[in-house]
């Protein structure tokens, strides 16, 4: 059964997933995870998104997030 589609609309909360194909590694190092941090330190307040938590580990990380006044996509 697929999934139903994201509710894209401004002020939702999303839980966020991305994951390394065949559970490989998505970062190298942690400069890879330094270079995510500060694209997302640009991108959440030109967006007005708040971040709530955020949990990187080595195949996979998680964010919790509340867009702005524009949808997540």
């Amino acid at each position: 059964m697929p999934r139903l589609a994201r509710l894209d609309a401004g002020g939702v909360l999303h839980h966020v997933i991305i994951r390394g194909i065949e559970r490989r590694n998505i970062f190298e190092d942690n400069k890879d995870r330094d270079n995510l941090l500060k694209r997302l330190g640009e991108l959440l307040p030109a967006t007005k998104t708040s971040c709530y938590a955020w949990a990187m580990l080595s195949n996979h990380a998680h964010f919790l997030l509340r867009t702005g006044t524009t949808g997540l996509s």
